[in-house]
């Protein structure tokens, strides 16, 4: 199900597998050696997991028109199993790996700098022509130097900002004209009043590794994250103490409710509509729909208020990847899988069809599937709202080898904020320090 794939691509999924990536590296064989081979035969196999093995199945007939002599297998190895699968083929020198990888934004860095022969450089096989057909941070994710490419983009996944059009209505507020998050939570206060209804909900304990996804986008809307692109430590700096400060304004206020339980909690405040709010990605509109499809007309969408005002309501918060393995011996005919399924806008939309996968491909937005109004939001055209974030200006941020680690001590920060009344500067500074001694990275000054 699409949900499956949903859940387990929700930000800080890397936890269990990028300690053991840290473990093996140590250990790893020796270098993989792959081969060119021919780009129009060949015998290859694909790793992804759940709905996007399903989706790529579908258009293998497709595929094997223009490449007939290529034979694919797709396998669902499962999310989160292919990152323990991936790590220990990467660590027998390539042994077993797959020629064709589906690699999330959280993984990608982890592999690359603890197995720098692990993956192709797609760009000796003509991937840079594609610089400029994919979202800008997108591009930069995938080849951060700007020579060689480590893998394709394939999903992308912008901030956003579902709202209960009906409990701000109710409180007399337009939320289209919400510019910043400070006003955000002056509406929070006015719907409260009015409605009973929390502004949004976190996992308060921390009790997922996904519970600073929002303390995380308002990073993001600010340009910012765990890490610079140099790799130094940002955990503290002026907009992770803004973007933890703004939580601790709603918390205090008593506009966040405890959303401790993971999914099933989120879910049960859609049902019983407990939050005006929910600041998830492009993704979770499929899921909604899926999951809660009473809740049509109730709900409308619109990219996130700015932390700042005039700043950014535009970021691309996660994605994943197509990327060949350095071991294969077919890397010219998984090339060519890679690209006839990523920068086809045919291709891409069929898979959208299918699976809900929104494109990194701009191309593919020229559709009609992408402007057609939703039943469920209201007739907005959901696909247009998010196209806008892609085109917009977002910059690629690094989640080097070590997010896993930054992502548990935000989350402790977080829960010290929300449970204890820790100041956000003090919790955040903390977890810097614990950050830099567990890594031996430096703080960004």
């Amino acid at each position: 199900m699409n949900l499956e794939r949903r859940r387990v691509l929700q930000i800080g999924s890397a936890l269990a597998a990028a300690a053991s990536l840290t473990s093996v590296s140590a250990c790893a064989g020796s270098a993989p050696v792959g081969a060119l081979g021919e780009k129009d035969s060949g015998q290859i196999t694909v790793w992804s997991w759940q709905g996007p093995a399903v989706a790529l199945r579908t258009l293998l007939p497709d595929f094997n028109k223009v490449f007939p002599n290529i034979q694919v297998t797709v396998v669902d190895v499962g999310n989160p199993a292919i990152w323990d699968k991936i790590t220990t083929a990467m660590a027998a020198g390539g042994q077993g790996l797959a020629d064709v990888l589906h690699i999330g934004a959280d993984y990608l860095p982890g592999y690359v700098a603890k197995f720098p022969q692990g993956l192709a450089d797609l760009s000796a096989l003509g991937a840079s022509r594609y610089r400029n057909a994919f979202a800008q941070g997108m591009w930069q994710t995938v080849s951060p130097r700007g020579d060689r490419v480590n893998a394709l983009p394939w999903e992308a996944n912008s901030a956003g900002f579902y709202y209960r059009q009906d409990a701000f209505e109710s409180a007399g507020i337009d939320a289209e004209s919400l510019q910043t998050w400070d006003e955000t939570i002056e509406a929070g206060i006015k719907i409260k009043r009015k409605t009973g209804m929390s502004l949004l909900g976190i996992d308060k304990p921390a009790s997922q590794p996904d519970a600073v996804n929002f303390f995380q986008m308002l990073l993001q809307l600010q340009g910012s994250f765990f890490f610079d692109h140099d790799g130094k430590i940002t955990l503290s700096s002026p907009e992770a103490v803004k973007a933890m400060t703004l939580i601790k304004t709603m918390n205090d206020a008593g506009l966040v409710s405890d959303l401790a339980g993971g999914w099933n909690a989120l879910m049960s405040s859609i049902t019983k509509g407990t939050s005006a709010v929910l600041p998830w990605p492009t993704w979770f509109g499929d899921v909604i729909k899926q999951q809660a499809p009473q809740e049509a007309g109730k709900w409308k969408v619109r990219l996130p208020p700015a932390v700042r005002r005039g700043g950014s309501t535009a970021a691309t918060v996660n994605s994943t990847h197509l990327a060949v393995s350095g071991s294969s011996r077919h890397q010219a005919a998984a090339w060519s899988f890679i690209e006839f399924m990523l920068t086809r806008p045919a291709a891409q939309v069929k898979i959208y069809r299918r699976a809900g996968i929104a494109p990194a491909l701009l191309a593919a937005y020229d559709d009609p599937v992408f402007h057609e109004p939703s039943a469920f939001f209201s007739g907005q055209r959901t696909g247009e709202i998010f196209q806008k974030a892609l085109k917009a200006p977002s910059p690629a941020f690094n989640y080097t080898s070590d997010y896993a680690r930054a992502l548990k001590l935000a989350a402790d920060a977080q829960s010290k904020v929300l449970l204890k009344g820790t100041a956000p500067r003090e919790a955040l500074e903390t977890a810097t320090g614990q950050l830099a001694r567990q890594t031996g990275r430096k703080v960004a000054a």
